[in-house]
């Protein structure tokens, strides 16, 4: 995973090279969520993405969240665990809850 400060400088990068960017930020956990908070994924409006908000267990459906978030320009708040409606499609497999906020770089 890039540090912090890479990952936003990546998402700075993309949007002077006239992409579409989202950055989606951990920032919530609970039990043994694999990232911890503060921790970003950056995704651009061809879905090419860079980082990482729980070590691979959700950052598909992350992407495609976040696609919609460059599309519509409204934020949202993510919930992931083993307990909610996204188990199925996207769980977190050490068993933990993460919240991640996905909201368009400008």
């Amino acid at each position: 995973m890039q540090p912090t400060d890479d990952i936003l400088a990546i998402a700075e990068r993309w949007r002077g090279e006239g992409r579409e960017v989202a950055l989606a930020t951990v920032v919530e956990t609970w039990g043994s969520a694999p990232r911890p908070v503060g921790s970003h994924l950056v995704v651009d409006g061809a879905g090419a993405f860079l980082g990482s908000v729980s070590g691979g267990c959700v950052e598909g459906e992350v992407v495609t969240e976040a696609l919609d978030v460059i599309a519509s320009g409204t934020p949202r708040l993510l919930e992931f665990g083993v307990t909610d409606e996204t188990a199925w499609r996207a769980g977190l497999s050490c068993g933990g809850r993460i919240k991640v906020y996905v909201e368009r770089v400008q």
